[in-house]
């Protein structure tokens, strides 16, 4: 089935309907894009034959055996005047009201595209100005899904950008419309906020991403997931077990619980907590939880199901040596089906293998949340307070399992994009990738978002990404760092797209706070970017006798290094990290030149190269010069 079919949401069950409706990324008072197909989709009873009318244009397709409609209306010019939808067939009619015709960007990210405006600067005088009808706000709310899901978590609808709706809005994107305004009055602007703080980028692949990324067998076993958790979790158990045993030198410990040393929990909380035992001071952990619950013989016959209320972040969890379920995220309640395979009369061994990465770890909750429900309906059988824990000798993080919350497969895309359906978009806005900072293919991975952006909303659609802030230690000496390589990454996707553009964010973070809260200039860029002012961004690398001359492209005006007189922060390097050394180039109109000692090592030029480097190298309109690398030719 086509993707387009498989994410649409609808408003009402089909045996509900009495009149033709669309998916829930539509609405009364959105925008549509315009100067583009206005691409409808929706449901009605099947067979039906659908007409869709706004302004003068009408068009009419007839519904597939599953009641599902696609319409394509000719585009329209941008217009602040309300306009009308109505969709009718046989069964009836239904309107949508007050529909401008303008620019649509979707934003999306990790937090720092998800921070509000009540968390950027200068936030009350901001909220006492941002009433303004001509932009339109749609929030998707923080769900994921192994599959593309057909409706989002609760019932949406676009609002009218004011002081209260804006105010936990994504500040990144609300500043970027408010300044598309300013640019283009005459031009409404709808703004669909859809982030999630922590998330990967392989969470927002699409089905389609996540074969190229990672292999049908992956998609395979999200499938598996939603038709069955356990069964999923039985088929990803054995590549978690060989990593905890080649970890813990080959011991089985769901197998063995003698071979751990166990003690009684100081008490039912979070471990951080647990005085004395380690995890007080150090968090981060991999540990065992242990616990009997015991069985009657008729209890034991029927499949059950394990509740263990919220472990904080990870858990693999086993019973009587075999694996039932898996779960990453804080706060979220587990339970697992329990067949009666796997249950005995009398006790039964229930153990939870826990990691922490960040913060809190461990119980998340109280203990009346943990219990056994019998399958035969008898009142569930309490779990208690007196757990044992066994701190592992592991390091590091087990494997993730492709539907795990912040870091699953396309989890947060069938969720939270899916459902949007094949609206056409002038743009995406991605802000991402700090959690990716270490991991390899990054260009590789914008390069999937960027095919399944535009599969499900046009091939028009432009990329934007912001490149990393500067966080993190300050260094002296020209160092590796995964940031700055991150930050290269993101420029060498946007330079392999012919419609994307990168946004540095390079010069206004905060190297103590992850979270840096200008996200007001961050918007007047990726709106200057959208609007066409490409933003700069280096070229080349060439020697030419006893120089390196360094070229760029976009930029507006000469290049400019603020106080001083060179820019901050570039390197010549060979080919090792020793070979790699601060220069002091000179600037020359719009190139940059490096004198280049006779038998010196040189094959690349880097610039900003650290998590938080100093910058002070900008184009002639105030635009920074983003971090990079270039091979030097020759």
């Amino acid at each position: 089935m086509r993707l387009g079919l498989i994410t649409l949401a609808l408003s009402l069950p089909a045996s509900a309907m009495a009149a033709p409706v669309l998916g829930p990324g539509y609405g009364d008072g959105m925008v549509l894009q315009r100067g583009e197909p206005i691409v409808l989709e929706g449901r009605t009873l099947p067979g039906e034959s659908v007409t869709a009318e706004i302004a003068d244009e009408s068009a009419t397709v007839r519904a597939n055996d599953d009641g599902i409609f696609r319409v394509t209306l000719p585009a329209q010019p941008a217009s602040a005047a309300g306009m009308r939808l109505v969709l009718k067939d046989g069964t009836g009619e239904t309107r949508y009201d007050n529909m401008l015709i303008g620019d649509v960007v979707l934003c999306s990210g990790q937090s720092n595209m998800e921070l509000s405006v009540n968390r950027a600067l200068d936030s009350y005088n901001q909220l006492r100005v941002a009433a303004d009808d001509g932009i339109r706000l749609f929030k998707v709310p923080k769900t994921t899904a192994p599959v593309p899901a057909d409706r989002f978590a609760e019932t949406l609808s676009w609002t009218t950008a004011n002081g209260e709706t804006v105010a936990e809005f994504s500040a990144a994107c609300f500043y970027m419309g408010k300044h598309l305004r300013s640019l283009r009055p005459d031009v409404p602007v709808g703004l669909i906020h859809s982030n999630w703080g922590g998330s990967a980028a392989r969470a927002w692949f699409t089905p389609e991403g996540v074969v190229a990324m990672e292999g049908a067998e992956t998609l395979q076993l999200l499938q598996s997931y939603d038709a069955d958790p356990l069964a999923a979790t039985r088929s990803f158990a054995p590549r978690w077990k060989e990593w905890w045993k080649s970890q813990d030198d080959g011991r089985e410990p769901w197998l063995d619980y003698d071979s751990l040393e166990w003690s009684p929990i100081p008490k039912f909380s979070f471990w951080n907590e647990w005085e004395g035992t380690g995890l007080d001071e150090e968090p981060r952990a991999n540990v065992w939880l242990r616990q009997t619950v015991t069985l009657t013989k008729e209890q034991a016959e029927q499949d059950g199901a394990l509740s263990i209320g919220a472990i904080d972040d990870l858990d693999m969890t086993f019973v009587n040596g075999e694996p039932v379920g898996y779960s990453f995220g804080w706060g979220v309640e587990r339970t697992y089906r329990v067949p009666a395979d796997l249950l005995r009369a009398g006790k039964n061994e229930i153990l939870i293998a826990a990691n922490n990465m960040w913060d809190t770890g461990g119980f998340f909750g109280g203990p009346d949340r943990l219990f056994f429900t019998p399958g035969n309906g008898d009142v569930p059988v309490p779990l208690g307070a007196d757990w044992e824990y066994s701190i592992a000798d592991v390091e590091g993080a087990p494997p993730r399992a492709p539907w795990d919350a912040n870091a699953g497969a396309g989890v947060m895309h069938n969720a939270m994009i899916a459902p949007l359906g094949p609206m056409r978009l002038v743009a995406v806005a991605w802000y991402q990738g700090e959690s990716d900072v270490g991991q390899p293919d990054y260009d590789s991975k914008l390069a999937t978002l960027f095919a399944g952006w535009r599969e499900q909303f046009g091939p028009q659609a432009k990329m934007l990404v912001v490149q990393l802030a500067d966080f993190g230690e300050r260094s002296a000496k020209p160092v590796e760092s995964g940031w700055a390589q991150l930050r290269q990454e993101q420029l060498a996707a946007v330079q392999a797209d012919e419609n994307a553009d990168l946004v540095t964010a390079i010069d206004i973070g905060e190297p103590s706070d992850i979270h840096p809260a200008n996200k007001n200039v961050l918007g007047v860029r990726l709106a200057q970017a959208l609007a066409g002012q490409a933003m700069p961004k280096p070229s080349s690398a060439r020697r030419e006798g006893n120089l390196v001359i360094v070229r760029f492209q976009d930029l507006e005006g000469d290049l400019v290094a603020y106080s001083g007189p060179t820019a901050l922060g570039v390197e010549l390097c060979g080919e090792v990290q020793d070979n790699c050394r601060f220069v002091s180039p000179r600037l020359d109109g719009q190139r940059l030149l490096i004198d280049l000692p006779a038998g010196a090592a040189a094959s690349r030029v880097r610039y900003a190269w650290s998590d938080a480097p100093i910058v002070n190298f900008y184009d002639g309109n105030n635009r920074p010069i983003p971090g990079f690398e270039l091979q030097i030719e020759e």
